[in-house]
């Protein structure tokens, strides 16, 4: 995983969120599975030139669902919450 692209999937927007980019400065990402902290740190590094001062990470389970008698399961994903240093924002987020 050497792209900075393939490490960042996608922002997560949600009221939650919202409120840690507004008190925290704290932006939320789905990432890759493999990815560790120290390259979720330099992909946002690289691609929104920010300083980024904290990386959390979880790893979320799929949910179950079911139709009639079939079952099947959402995939396991990964997320986690930047902390960006006083001053720096990501312009993804402000239109929102």
């Amino acid at each position: 995983m050497d792209n900075a692209r393939d490490i960042i999937i996608s922002p997560l927007i949600s009221e939650k969120t919202m409120k840690l980019m507004e008190e925290n400065n704290a932006y939320t990402f789905k990432v890759a599975k493999k990815a560790n902290k120290i390259q979720i740190r330099q992909a946002i590094e690289e691609i929104f030139n920010v300083k980024v001062v904290k990386v959390n990470t979880m790893n979320m389970k799929g949910k179950r669902k079911r139709l009639g008698f079939t079952e099947g399961k959402r995939p396991d994903w990964k997320k986690a919450i930047i902390r960006l240093d006083d001053g720096d924002s990501i312009e993804i987020f402000e239109g929102v």
